[in-house]
């Protein structure tokens, strides 16, 4: 079972540290437990908990009144919040859940109705992405397991390739060449790109994970693409992104090289003249109204 700090908690939660120990210590919410170096832990029953409590208390249930609950009045009082709620927050609050429970079903309600109500790009732009943000957070501390990572990416990934697929393609814009380093399988943001730049009748050659530079050369000289989109999250690692960027840059000068992703994203790497960092989904959005 994975255990979290307590700073995992307070990120995964929204609630600070210091109040989850007054409500441990005055209502007795949680017992306490310690490492054999007495590091204060939690586990995946105490994250449940916590997540629940906090969606009820945010929307004015007492911690008094929640801390007498039973697990099922409890969950049951969640799961008629999440239903109701039009707010992101409540929602992604539910996806965690679903999330550390496996909870196929209910991950796919939440994700169905956000979509209905909304539209599937803001779905993905106002729930989907923050959520993967979140769990992304927690995996590279350790505290998210490969099956639920892959649980969650896996159902999230078929529903934007729905998306692509019922979209009708024009292909009448720019050229955008799509694709992963040698290496990288963390496919959904690069899908998602995909899915953006098609509803905007751009051209795609989307050529996916873990793509060698030879063949990335091979497939230039054959579309010419006025642009390229690569996105890293996990390979390379930090240390030879910078040097990655640059060769990239040469190989292709008369491109426009867009980098985003995890290992890019913050990193205070420097960016040649055609090369452009994507902070945000808004970024690509805003380069393809740009240059359209």
């Amino acid at each position: 079972m994975n255990t979290y700090s307590i700073k995992d908690v307070e990120h995964l939660s929204g609630i600070k540290a210091h109040t989850l120990r007054i409500w441990e210590q005055r209502y007795d919410l949680l017992a306490t437990k310690r490492t054999d170096t007495n590091i204060r832990y939690y586990d995946q029953d105490d994250l449940k908990l916590i997540l629940n409590v906090s969606l009820l208390n945010k929307h004015g249930y007492k911690i008094s009144k929640i801390s007498k609950m039973s697990e099922i009045e409890l969950r049951t009082e969640v799961v008629a919040l999440a239903e109701r709620s039009t707010q992101y927050d409540d929602q992604l609050q539910a996806l965690t859940l679903c999330m550390l429970d496996l909870d196929e079903e209910k991950f796919e309600e939440i994700i169905d109705n956000c979509i209905i109500k909304n539209g599937f790009e803001n779905a993905m732009v106002q729930l989907i992405y923050p959520f993967l943000t979140r769990i992304g957070v927690l995996w590279h501390a350790g505290a998210v397991s490969p099956s639920q990572e892959h649980f969650i990416t896996y159902l999230i990934r078929q529903k934007v390739i729905v998306a692509i697929n019922s979209h009708k393609y024009k292909n009448s814009g720019k050229k955008y060449l799509l694709f992963l380093p040698e290496g990288e399988n963390h496919e959904l943001t690069l899908l998602f790109s995909n899915y953006l730049l098609r509803t905007r009748e751009q051209r795609v050659i989307y050529l996916g994970q873990s793509l060698p530079i030879n063949d990335l050369k091979e497939a230039y000289a054959i579309h010419k693409p006025e642009n390229i989109l690569c996105i890293i999250t996990s390979t390379p690692n930090f240390e030879y992104v910078q040097s990655y960027i640059n060769q990239l840059s040469k190989l292709f000068p008369e491109a426009n090289i867009l980098f985003t992703g995890a290992q890019v994203i913050g990193q205070g790497l420097d960016s040649p003249e055609n090369v452009l960092i994507l902070n945000k989904i808004e970024d690509l959005l805003a380069f393809i109204r740009d240059n359209n």
